[in-house]
């Protein structure tokens, strides 16, 4: 009976567990930079073990409500660097680590992949066969292009041994710089479970490090007391 019992208490923590499982936040880590570009990978950051990325939308621009239109990518149908021909198709990547821009849902890149990252209706008539990411109002987060994983039990979302989920590869100018807003949908990765929703914000570009900040912060006393 005491067997039993623990056992029965040991199946209530996991479930417990399971269950407790949440996105933490997205993260943007810069792979680089060449030819006047840089390539930023992004992830969704999650605290559970078997938790799995379904679909991400709604992505928006959140940078003072401007447009931005300076994606780069360079795959099967840019015909080398564009920002006016391409594609957000992980398929469509030409080689492991190009500099092209592309959306996913986890998996990897290239035909042989058999990503299956999928856009939804609101891609537009041309899905990922876009350049540019089709956004909507800028700072509206109840609208926006999104993607999917067409095959959810392949697991392909599910996250690797950090946590993480790789959502896509950016590339811009150097010196560009957009915080855009996006949500996702995710399970604990069985089969049935229900379907949590997280949302936040990433940026790509130059951000002043802490150190850099307070350099500047203190200049700007300086330049305050000799004006005094």
């Amino acid at each position: 009976m005491k067997i039993a019992l623990m056992s029965m208490g040991l199946v209530a923590a996991s479930i417990a567990g399971v269950s407790s499982a949440t996105f933490t936040s997205y993260s943007a880590v810069s792979g680089g930079s060449q030819g006047g570009l840089t390539k930023y990978s992004v992830y969704a950051n999650f605290n559970g073990a078997t938790d799995t990325a379904l679909n991400f939308f709604h992505i928006n621009n959140e940078s003072n409500n401007v447009a931005f239109t300076g994606f780069w990518h360079n795959d099967a149908l840019s015909n080398g660097l564009s920002q006016t021909l391409g594609t957000w198709n992980p398929q469509f990547v030409l080689v492991p680590g190009a500099w092209d821009s592309y959306v996913m849902v986890g998996g990897g890149t290239g035909f042989a992949s058999g990503n299956s990252s999928n856009a939804d209706p609101s891609f537009g008539a041309a899905g990922f066969n876009t350049a540019q990411m089709p956004f909507p109002t800028p700072n509206n987060h109840a609208i926006g292009p999104g993607w999917f994983n067409s095959n959810p039990p392949n697991l392909q979302g599910r996250v690797n041994a950090s946590g993480q989920v790789l959502l896509g590869q950016f590339v811009v100018n150097d010196a560009a710089s957009i915080t855009m807003f996006l949500k996702v949908g995710y399970n604990n990765g069985v089969a049935g479970s229900a379907v949590q929703f997280g949302e936040g914000t990433f940026t790509l570009g130059q951000i002043p490090a802490p150190g850099a900040v307070a350099l500047l912060g203190l200049a700007g006393l300086v330049g305050r007391r000799r004006r005094n």
